[in-house]
């Protein structure tokens, strides 16, 4: 989390070099020193954001996997493939066992 609030705070101050740059004004002004903590800041929230994002992202990804689980491993026992999913064997062998028996 403490890497993308980083990254992103230095890519605010990138941005910040960058504009000054491109208005061909000096980096180190006393009267516009104020903006690089604005941009820092304003880099870094997006990061924090953006890291609430992935983390709710993550819950999803992972509720959204074990209902498919639960729903493989509920389709194998109705279908009598309970000792394949229980015996610890992957999605692969479960499909190709799907595959023999023509479901």
């Amino acid at each position: 989390m403490v890497h993308k609030i980083l990254f992103w705070s230095g890519f605010g101050l990138a941005v910040r070099f960058w504009q000054l740059g491109i208005e061909m004004r000096p980096f180190w002004n006393r009267e516009s020193l104020w903006a690089y903590p604005v941009f820092a800041a304003a880099g870094g929230s997006f990061g924090y954001w953006l890291t609430g994002v992935e983390r709710n992202q993550l819950n999803i990804l992972t509720g959204r996997r074990n209902a498919l689980m639960e729903k493989r491993k509920r389709r194998a026992e109705r279908e009598g493939h309970a000792g394949i999913i229980e015996g610890g064997h992957d999605d692969k062998q479960i499909q190709q066992a799907a595959v023999l028996t023509g479901s």
